[in-house]
């Protein structure tokens, strides 16, 4: 039997402050945007560094903790699994979006950078039992 797996690990900064939303069925949304950078040395032995831009969805509880505490320029862990969702554009044209849907969020701020109160922990993770299928019609954006 084989085994899959799809986890994503990141840390990095978030670009732009989350934006929740609330889906017809009532469950609570947020994206957002982190930047992680890659640095290297090239042939000249200067250092070159390249930006990578990720695109996080958050949901449920998670949301909630995520839309509280970060902010635009906030240091954060993400830890989920990878997304690709499809449509059709006006045109009709198909379109693709990767996502990476987080799991679990670590606040990586100094205390004093963010509002004072604990930053979430692994009580904010996902429990593997409560995972529910959604539906592609519900999310808003």
């Amino acid at each position: 039997m084989a085994i899959d797996l799809n986890k994503v690990m990141l840390i990095g900064n978030v670009t732009r402050d989350p934006e929740s939303r609330t889906t017809p069925t009532g469950i609570n949304v947020v994206s957002l945007g982190v930047a992680t950078n890659f640095v290297w040395k090239d042939q000249q032995g200067q250092q070159q560094r390249r930006a990578e831009f990720h695109n996080i969805v958050v949901w449920r509880k998670l949301a909630d903790i995520v839309t509280q505490y970060v902010k635009k320029g906030s240091r954060i862990y993400i830890e989920g699994r990878l997304q690709t969702r499809s449509w059709d554009d006006q045109s009709g044209q198909k379109r693709y979006k990767t996502e990476i849907v987080a799991d679990n969020v670590i606040l990586l701020d100094k205390k004093g950078d963010t509002p004072a109160s604990p930053a979430p922990s692994a009580e904010t993770q996902a429990a593997p039992g409560q995972e529910q299928e959604i539906n592609v019609e519900d999310i808003p954006f």
